[in-house]
C-alpha cells in the first residue's frame, strides 16, 4: 500500500532523498499507522490519511533519533516538539481513526478483541 512517494516527501522536506531512504521511511510510517488502525486502509486512501502519513514521515527525517535536547559546551538546546521519530500525535490518531471509520472521541478505548461478538444477554434492571 502506497501512502506517499519518495518524491512527495522530498518536496515537502525540501531536501533530496534516495529511493532507499524513502522506502524505509515509508515502511516505518505504514507500520506506525497500521499499528493504530489495523488493516482498515483502502486503495485509494481515505481522506486525511496521506497528510497524516507525510507528517509522521517528516518527523522521521527531522529527528530520527527522537532527541529532546542537545548540549555542546555551555549551550543547551531543548526542542519544543514533544513528538519525535515514528510516533503518531493525538491529532494524527484522531484523523486516522476518523478516516477509516473507527471511533475517535473520548469513548474510543475498547479492550474487546475485534472478532468478539456482542453479548447475547442483556443487563439486569430492576422492574
Amino acid at each position: 500500500m502506497l501512502l506517499f512517494t519518495t518524491t512527495e516527501l522530498s518536496v515537502l522536506m525540501g531536501q533530496p532523498l534516495t529511493q532507499a531512504q524513502g522506502d524505509l521511511i515509508h515502511e516505518m510510517t505504514l507500520d506506525a499507522i497500521r499499528g493504530e488502525v489495523g488493516n482498515r486502509l483502502t486503495e485509494p486512501l481515505q481522506a486525511g490519511v496521506k497528510s497524516a502519513a507525510l507528517a509522521v514521515a517528516a518527523r522521521v527525517l527531522t529527528n530520527p533519533g527522537g532527541v529532546r535536547s542537545e548540549q555542546a559546551g555551555g549551550m543547551l538546546v531543548q526542542y519544543v516538539d514533544a513528538q519525535t521519530g515514528v510516533t503518531l500525535s493525538d491529532d494524527e490518531r484522531r484523523r486516522l481513526r476518523r478516516a477509516v471509520g473507527m471511533a475517535s472521541g473520548a469513548g474510543m478505548l475498547s479492550i474487546t478483541p475485534e472478532d468478539t461478538a456482542p453479548l447475547a444477554t442483556s443487563p439486569w434492571r430492576p422492574s
